[in-house]
């Protein structure tokens, strides 16, 4: 008998006016199995975490909606740090009737919220504000470790409800960076089987085949604009698919690659980087033409969406990237992605030098 088990969130709800009904979601979350296959009982008492200037903003229609669904909010406030020794601090500083935390915002305060969650083994509800990674659905939180950012495991939201009205009212930035990271299964997904064919780790082929569906059902979504309903549906929908594929995997393989090691470079080598998912998507383009794989579709929907419009008005440098190739490796020393080879680091310096797209958004 098959007796794996994963974690899948047990409430999913994305769509127009989802966060006005937050308290009946919740609500109706309760007598569920969670991750560790403990019951829920009830999910009555709420803590809530919000990010920066998000109570001003959306405070009103989620405390009013979880008074008319009788939830009780034990605590609220606003989060601004993601220092693992303060989030350890805030785990354990709960209130011990709490039943449920919820985290709402972007990337920082939902994985802040998710790994005190996680150290209360408390069900965590996830409420991204933006749409600008694939992390409100993973299992695992970047949080500040020893002055960086490190990648920690947690676990995955018990729930997930994201208004498109609310992810449409941020600005455009996130969206091109929920663009990139969605994309970069592409390449990730490639680098997972050419480190597979060179015999460093097996592949889950359920894994690959739901990374490969939510990448596949997002580059063929007809839209006229970014900000359509059914575009916006889509992305978060095939987000959310990602961070189920990791978790089937037992690994982030199946949607990080070279384009994300490249990304996570620049993350230590830059002062200010850019949005994660903006350069992880600048990256995948590289490593498709690395891998001499699905490069054109790749440029489509980058040209398409806009995503390479405004990547030409940010101030890149492409010395700061050929650093990072060269960075790369030591990232994940573990993995063999293309950029663990030597011949491919020099394919994507020579790439980054005379490719055409490249050329229009780097100085």
């Amino acid at each position: 008998m098959n007796s794996s088990h994963i974690a899948i969130p047990s409430i999913l709800k994305v769509g127009k006016g989802a966060l006005k009904d937050i308290g009946k979601h919740i609500r109706s979350g309760g007598m569920e199995e969670v991750h560790s296959m403990e019951k829920v009982h009830s999910m009555e008492k709420a803590v809530i975490y919000f990010g920066n200037g998000l109570i001003d903003m959306f405070g009103r229609d989620v405390m009013e909606s979880l008074k008319e669904a009788g939830v009780t909010v034990l605590e609220y406030r606003e989060l601004d740090s993601i220092k693992i020794e303060d989030i350890v601090e805030l785990a354990f500083s709960i209130d011990p009737k709490a039943q449920v935390i919820v985290g709402l915002g972007g990337g920082k305060v939902i994985d802040a919220a998710k790994y005190a969650a996680c150290l209360r083994k408390l069900p965590f509800l996830s409420v991204p504000t933006s749409a600008s990674s694939d992390g409100f659905s993973s299992a695992s939180a970047s949080l500040t470790v020893s002055g960086r950012r490190t990648s920690v495991p947690a676990r995955m939201a018990y729930g997930i409800i994201a208004d498109t009205d609310v992810i449409k009212s941020a600005p455009p930035k996130f969206l091109y960076s929920g663009i990139g990271d969605m994309v970069s299964k592409i390449t990730a997904l490639y680098d997972w089987a050419f480190e597979a064919d060179a015999g460093c780790t097996e592949i889950n082929d359920f894994a690959v085949m739901i990374a490969k569906k939510a990448v596949n059902s997002f580059v063929r979504t007809p839209f006229q604009d970014i900000h359509e309903d059914l575009f916006l549906r889509e992305l978060l929908d095939s987000l959310a698919m990602s961070g189920i594929a990791n978790e089937i995997a037992g690994s982030s393989a199946p949607t990080s690659g070279s384009e994300h090691l490249i990304s996570h470079a620049l993350d230590k080598m830059l002062e200010q980087p850019q949005l994660h998912g903006i350069q992880v998507g600048i990256a995948t383009y590289l490593m498709s033409k690395v891998q001499e794989h699905r490069f054109q579709r790749v440029n489509t929907i980058f040209t398409d969406t806009g995503f390479w419009d405004y990547v030409r008005t940010l101030d890149l440098h492409r010395e700061d990237y050929e650093r990072a190739i060269d960075m790369a490796p030591s990232i994940k020393p573990f993995r063999h992605t293309y950029l663990h080879e030597e011949k491919c680091r020099e394919k994507a310096k020579q790439i980054l030098r005379e490719d055409a797209v490249l050329q229009s958004i780097f100085r």
